[in-house]
């Protein structure tokens, strides 16, 4: 099979779980999920788990905050690397003006990022929620037709292998941090 014949089929698998154009409750969830994982909504999070959080809960935002960050670069390289075009369509239009690009998918990325990152440093049942909430809001992203089911995958690879680099590197790398800038993050 080809590059061709796999994006072809890609774009067949994406046609059939977009919902973008239909009216009714499965549009309107998949329009929550796709939102629910927007930058701007983590960073106001974030920032309010810092300033009402104990100490636990400001290293967790930070080690989000830095991972996001640091995941964003990343993905936007990659994507103007790339450079595959959107699918067609309507919605999204903000993402569609802002960032052209589909491959991989920042809000897949992000997402599983979160999930991963979540596992490391929470307890409770957040880790549990997150990671169904991520595959969620990458499928969203698909089905309002923002993105191919590649874009997704390739996204929730990359935020996956990111969230586990970044879980092994975060102590050392803000112990670092701290004595060089001579504050604690948390």
């Amino acid at each position: 099979m080809s590059l061709r014949d796999l994006l072809a089929l890609d774009a067949r698998i994406s046609s059939r779980l977009r919902r973008a154009e239909r009216p009714g409750p499965l549009r309107t969830l998949s329009i929550l999920f796709a939102h629910s994982g927007d930058s701007w909504f983590w960073a106001i999070a974030l920032l309010s788990i810092w300033f009402s959080g104990g100490t636990s809960a400001k290293q967790w935002a930070v080690v989000q905050f830095v991972g996001i960050s640091s995941l964003a670069a990343l993905v936007l390289v990659v994507k103007f690397s790339v450079k595959r075009q959107r699918p067609a369509g309507e919605w999204g239009e903000i993402y569609r003006s802002t960032d052209p690009h589909s491959f991989p998918s920042g809000h897949a990325a992000r997402a599983f990022l979160i999930a991963v990152l979540a596992s490391g440093l929470g307890s409770g049942a957040l880790p549990a929620v997150l990671w169904v909430w991520a595959p969620l809001v990458a499928l969203a992203r698909v089905a309002m037709g923002v993105h191919y089911v590649s874009d997704i995958v390739a996204g929730a690879v990359l935020g996956i292998i990111c969230g586990l680099i970044g879980l092994e590197i975060y102590p050392a790398l803000f112990t670092w941090l701290s004595s060089w800038l001579g504050f604690v993050f948390w």
